[in-house]
């Protein structure tokens, strides 16, 4: 913890409240999804960038299953990052966020790019990122990093390294540097002194272990949480936490701990010592980027922002490319995966979601490939966002219904 001398001397240069840990309250579920029904509600967030292109392209996939497999998924677009700066003067409007809560679940595709880079803090995408995060309660983002083995060679990493590589990082996504105050940027002695607390409350560290503790359970069964407990007071609380969650909880799940430097080093030294990651906001936001480039493309991964209750958020990795939009290059695979984990954690679909992962191999299996996918000499066919789409759609309109 920052010393209170520290902790008063910032509140002093700032004017802010320092922040106020919730209640112990122990978090009792993991991931939920709604019931299984017949019509679903789903909030798009088409966003800036590629997002328009890659959210036709999913949206082609989607109406291919579930024209197949009988059931409706109702979408409704709404406005996020610079889209909505341009409309509403705002980078989540009110009536999103009210759109994105009565929904069943949010499909949200990519925000941001250079128009809106130098614009005040609160009037970047990013910042409406941020807001449906806290306003949504989604602490937990789930970022998995497989290794298909029809695009092991798109790794920079040599094939042996990589071959079979399945790590998911279960990352908090609502406390940490980036939510914990006293924060800022002030003029204390003559100059410029900014910062950021890293603050972590026991409830906090317990929800996000018992999600990670679940999806550990339901994988290989090993879970590494990782911290600087080394040298950070907060990573201390967090090791502690995480410990006693796993260990009287999951007595099924091997726990770990690593140094966050040594994880960084290991995740590309030795990459499939990895089952399951648990890490907080800022460390889970450099490793699961850098577990992202074991597979060779953000073009390829998915990514789940869930909550305690209420609907999760379901988008790719990836940014929002503007130097290539409208120019149908982008890879709408990831979303289209995105949009499988959304049928499993969100919609109570897991067979449906299976059939999406399975037709985007048997895709790559055709020899099909957008631009971030095609390697040189390899004799597959390259195709642009909408027809990656279509192809994804075709092969779900042929599978069979077991």
């Amino acid at each position: 913890m920052v010393s209170l001398n520290l902790a008063l001397s910032l509140l002093l240069a700032t004017g802010t409240q320092a922040f106020v840990p919730a209640a112990n309250k122990p978090f009792n579920s993991a991931l939920n999804a709604v019931s299984k029904k017949d019509t679903y509600s789903v909030t798009l967030l088409p966003g800036d960038g590629i997002g328009p292109e890659i959210t036709a392209a999913t949206k082609v996939a989607l109406e291919a299953l579930t024209t197949k497999c009988g059931f409706t998924i109702e979408l409704k677009e709404a406005l996020i990052g610079g889209a909505a700066i341009d409309e509403k003067n705002d980078p989540f409007p009110q009536e999103s966020l009210d759109q994105c809560l009565g929904s069943d679940s949010v499909l949200l595709a990519c925000i941001g790019g250079y128009k809106w880079d130098n614009n005040p803090r609160e009037l970047r995408p990013e910042s409406g990122l941020l807001k449906m995060r806290k306003e949504m309660g989604l602490f937990a983002n789930l970022r998995p990093a497989k290794v298909l083995p029809q695009l092991i060679d798109a790794s920079t990493l040599k094939r042996e390294v990589v071959e079979g590589v399945d790590v998911m990082v279960v990352r908090e996504l609502t406390g940490d540097v980036y939510f914990g105050t006293p924060k800022g940027i002030d003029v204390i002695d003559g100059q410029r002194v900014g910062y950021n607390n890293m603050i972590y409350s026991e409830s906090e560290i317990d929800r996000i272990a018992r999600v990670a503790g679940d999806v550990a359970s339901k994988r290989g069964g090993k879970l590494c949480s990782v911290d600087k407990a080394n040298v950070l007071d907060v990573s201390q609380l967090w090791r502690d936490v995480v410990t006693q969650v796993i260990t009287d909880d999951f007595k099924d799940v091997e726990l770990s701990h690593m140094y966050v430097d040594n994880a960084a080093m290991q995740l590309i030294r030795w990459p499939k010592q990895f089952d399951t990651i648990v890490c907080g906001n800022i460390f889970g936001d450099i490793l699961s980027d850098e577990a992202s480039m074991l597979v060779g493309s953000l073009g390829m991964l998915p990514s789940a922002s869930i909550g305690e209750s209420g609907p999760g958020v379901f988008e790719p990795c990836h940014g929002s490319a503007p130097d290539i939009a409208g120019e149908d290059k982008a890879n709408p695979l990831a979303m289209i995966l995105s949009a499988a984990m959304m049928l499993k954690y969100d919609l109570d679909r897991p067979a449906e979601a299976q059939m999406l992962e399975d037709a985007v191999e048997a895709v790559l299996d055709q020899g099909i490939r957008t631009p971030d996918i095609k390697q040189e000499g390899d004799g597959c066919k390259l195709v642009g966002c909408k027809e990656m789409g279509q192809a994804v759609a075709d092969v779900v309109a042929s599978m069979a219904l077991n």
